[in-house]
């Protein structure tokens, strides 16, 4: 028995069969066919009998035209096949497609006849073994990871008694009845401004993205920003996991608390925002203080600074007591017997100090006396020593040469001065001990 072949295939093998030329007869010149009416043919054929197939395959050779058009390469171990995404498509895709990742695409199989090739037109690709919004939260969580919009750096505080807050929400859900209810209730005071936005479908992002551009623009600016929804499933919540509604909670000057669904939900804006709140009612809860609270710490304060206040006042009643019974109030004259002792104290010290300053500058100056005193040539002239100037002049005399014969001498002596006249010199020294041939000695 044969293997049945599948209905599809069996009526293109039918309708090749039936387009093929047919032998001609013995003697009879052979159909010719052009490339093109070949290549038509081909393709009416393909086209007919595979106008939508399901095929997996890993990507390769991906590719993105200047117009947006996806080109790539399905592949499995032992074939691949051409592929396009038209731009259109490839817009509403909710993931991104790598290289290396294996998918499931529907579509229909073209010829494109410039090249004689045949492709895989995708109007459809999921991604295989993950959901299509799953692997587009993965990607788009770690390229804005790498990018730092969720550092902890960028995170700005909320103030502790907001008095102006906005929230971003739809406002037939009911997650605003809930803040609402949660944010009147804990802090009556507040000033609440709804700013609605769809927080669902294909309109949400965009929406989302300009009610938070028309908060900045409010005068005066709110001090917090409430960004949320009620719960729902994945597809519910994309709104706030899509880059243009991150983005825009990441460039908020105003800090961003984001209420998204239910406490086992995340998404990505609660990741940028300033705070995360499980819930509606948490983030209520979250952005105001509960005036009950409030009042009570204002309650112990008071009663803080009331026992301070009386404790403050018994030590300075203590102290006045104290500076009234000391000995200063009672005799004034004490605060004048301490520094005037000490006054009397000081003069001695200082007559002390001029008196020994005093002898030690006498006893130099004695000694510089006593010191100049051997230096003076009147010292030296009481020794038996004399002084002779040549009397023209007044030049002091050292050597024979001198003077000559005739000349008048001044002597000084210890005592007195003697004028005489030159008869003669020489060079003989005779403060030196004569030797046997000095003439002195004959």
């Amino acid at each position: 028995m044969g293997r049945s072949v599948p209905r599809g295939q069996r009526s293109l093998f039918e309708q090749i069969s039936a387009a093929s030329p047919q032998h001609e007869p013995d003697g009879q010149e052979p159909t010719v066919w052009t490339v093109s009416e070949l290549t038509r043919q081909i393709k009416l054929l393909l086209e007919e009998a595979f106008p939508e197939v399901w095929v997996s395959g890993e990507v390769s050779n991906l590719r993105r035209s200047q117009a947006g058009h996806l080109y790539f390469t399905l592949k499995d171990a032992e074939a691949q096949l051409n592929a396009v995404i038209w731009q259109s498509v490839a817009r509403r895709m909710r993931f991104e497609l790598e290289n290396g990742l294996e998918v499931v695409c529907q579509g229909s199989v073209e010829v494109y006849a410039p090249r004689g090739s045949y492709q895989l037109i995708v109007r459809q690709v999921q991604p295989r073994g993950l959901g299509a919004l799953e692997l587009a939260f993965r990607q788009l969580y770690q390229r804005l990871q790498r990018q730092g919009l969720f550092d902890p750096r960028h995170k700005q505080p909320l103030p502790r008694f907001p008095r102006y807050v906005a929230v971003i929400t739809s406002p037939a859900g009911a997650a605003i009845r809930d803040i609402l209810k949660t944010l009147r209730h804990r802090w009556p005071l507040l000033r609440v401004l709804v700013v609605p936005a769809a927080v669902q479908g294909e309109e949400a992002p965009g929406q989302i993205a300009r009610a938070v551009e028309l908060v900045h623009r409010l005068r005066p600016r709110p001090d917090v920003l409430i960004v949320g929804r009620g719960g729902g499933s994945l597809e519910d919540l994309w709104a706030f996991n899509t880059e243009e509604v991150v983005r825009a909670l990441f460039e908020s000057q105003v800090p961003v608390v984001s209420a998204v669904g239910h406490e086992v939900d995340t998404t990505l804006a609660d990741l940028v925002a300033d705070l995360r709140a499980l819930t509606p009612t948490d983030a209520g809860q979250k952005v105001v203080p509960h005036r009950r609270e409030i009042l009570q710490q204002l309650h112990h304060l008071a009663q803080r600074l009331r026992r301070h206040v009386q404790q403050q006042v018994v030590r300075a009643a203590q102290r006045l007591e104290a500076i009234r019974r000391s000995r200063v109030l009672r005799r004034p004259q004490v605060l004048l017997d301490e520094p005037l002792q000490r006054v009397d104290e000081l003069a001695e010290r200082l007559a002390r100090a001029l008196h020994q300053q005093l002898e030690q500058a006498r006893g130099r100056v004695n000694q510089a006396a006593a010191k100049l005193e051997t230096l003076s040539p009147v010292a030296v002239l009481a020794r038996g020593y004399s002084v002779t100037l040549r009397a023209e002049d007044g030049q002091v005399l050292r050597s024979h040469d001198q003077v000559a014969p005739g000349d008048r001498l001044l002597t000084q002596l210890a005592r007195g001065t003697v004028t005489s006249r030159v008869e003669s010199t020489s060079a003989q020294d005779y403060l030196r001990p004569p030797s046997d041939s000095d003439p002195r000695c004959e």
